[in-house]
């Protein structure tokens, strides 16, 4: 096992990767509440999109630790999840059962996509200085995560602004921020995970976490959503009205172009944290790719939207992950969830936010190695900076970036630097935002 997962060369071991995979999980249990709640809106049933949820973080972790051997985690997506319900299904009209269609087909086309090398390809044309900066906006947007969580920061009349900060949940999860912080600076391996243990307790010793009510529970019906994304293939007539619909397919694409992107940010963000990018490559990339793309298919056919790696895997690298087997531990943790989930009601966002928070601040670290005295490269870094927590979309902010990254650099000129994957990206992006 430790031979496999290569502890001796990437200096960890089993009670760092336990950790770290317990960490990862603690930090997205989340979406195990807030992924049914928001596909119940959509008309799916709320305790058979549970199980989904759970067996596709399960099985995506699963994936991604055993096949690609990165400490990276996976679960349906947020974002995507809120484009499927209120997007494609309220908005367009287009049933849930079609919608898992469109997820299945994005993912069929993902795999396609992994098994010709034509994502790692792509991934590895990014310049080194975009990559920095795409691991940074991720740390600031999962920042912004965690200080909404906490209520810190809510709507306001100027878009956002302070929340009440004498709130007793906002005062947990500050005084979670301070423990976790001075953990951190005392430089107690683990400290993340630890911050989120004492917080969780203060937070019950003064009723600002509640109790669980129960210890195990049945495990839920699935039936109502499993197998629903093959329903578009039951008579030629409903094949023809979604598959060959211009909105299904446009569906698809959108499903297809954000799941590509929040992945490549979140795969050189995680990897960069934890030092496996090797000559601004990655390595085993295509693998990864490809456990992604395999989980999006299962996670479709299990009834869930788009499976995706997690940025909150960033947590578990923070306490010390390092391989694919914190991965393993995350997935299981998720199959054991689906016996205890009334523990998980202690596993409140005033509890997740600090350790979201503290772990962006470590990832804005890479911005040391952006050459900002360079206008080229100082704008579009800036932009995918800015634009990622600003939109709520990693996809965006590197969009966005990546249109200006060439412009600016040709203008200086820079354009023998370019890669040619470049320009195409740069034309692919425009295309995005004109037409999807």
């Amino acid at each position: 096992m430790k031979k496999y997962f290569q502890f001796e060369e990437l200096g960890t071991n089993y009670r760092r990767e336990f950790l770290g995979g317990l960490t990862t999980f603690l930090s997205m249990a989340y979406i195990l509440a807030v992924n049914p709640g928001m596909l119940s809106e959509a008309g799916m049933d709320y305790n058979a999109v549970f199980v989904a949820t759970a067996l596709a973080a399960a099985v995506g972790s699963l994936f991604m630790g055993i096949i690609a051997r990165y400490p990276i985690a996976l679960a349906p997506g947020m974002g995507l999840n809120a484009f499927f319900a209120f997007s494609v299904v309220l908005g367009m009209g287009m049933s849930w059962q079609t919608a898992l269609t469109g997820v299945l087909f994005s993912g069929i086309i993902f795999i396609i996509l992994s098994l010709t090398g034509i994502r790692e390809t792509i991934i590895n044309a990014i310049p080194a200085q975009l990559k920095y900066v795409v691991g940074a906006g991720i740390g600031l947007f999962i920042a912004y995560v965690g200080l909404q969580g906490a209520g810190i920061i809510v709507d306001g009349a100027t878009l956002t602004g302070l929340g009440n900060v004498t709130s007793g949940a906002t005062l947990l999860a500050i005084f979670g921020v301070f423990v976790t912080a001075i953990l951190m600076a005392k430089k107690i391996s683990g400290g993340i995970f630890y911050g989120m243990v004492v917080t969780a307790v203060v937070g019950m010793i003064f009723g600002l976490v509640s109790l669980p009510q129960a210890i195990v529970s049945p495990i839920p019906d699935m039936s109502p959503a499993f197998g629903a994304a093959f329903d578009a293939f039951d008579s030629l007539k409903i094949f023809q009205e979604t598959v060959l619909n211009l909105d299904f397919l446009v569906v698809v694409l959108t499903f297809l172009f954000v799941d590509f992107f929040d992945t490549a940010g979140t795969l050189m963000a995680v990897a960069g944290q934890a030092g496996l990018v090797k000559d601004n490559k990655l390595p085993r990339a295509g693998k990864a790719l490809l456990a992604d793309s395999l989980a999006t298919v299962t996670g479709a056919v299990f009834g869930t939207s788009t499976t995706t790696s997690y940025v909150e895997s960033t947590a578990g690298v923070a306490a010390g992950a390092r391989t694919g087997f914190a991965s393993v531990v995350t997935g299981v943790l998720f199959l054991l969830a689906l016996f205890f989930s009334p523990v998980l009601a202690v596993v409140t966002s005033a509890v997740t936010a600090p350790a979201l928070i503290i772990v962006g601040a470590l990832m804005v670290s890479s911005l040391k190695n952006i050459e900002w005295d360079k206008i080229e490269i100082a704008i579009p870094a800036f932009l995918v900076l800015i634009f990622m927590p600003l939109s709520y979309s990693i996809a965006t902010g590197i969009a966005i970036g990546f249109i200006f990254y060439p412009i600016t650099m040709i203008v200086a000129g820079r354009a023998k630097e370019i890669h040619p994957i470049m320009y195409g990206l740069f034309v692919i992006f425009l295309c995005y935002f004109i037409f999807l």
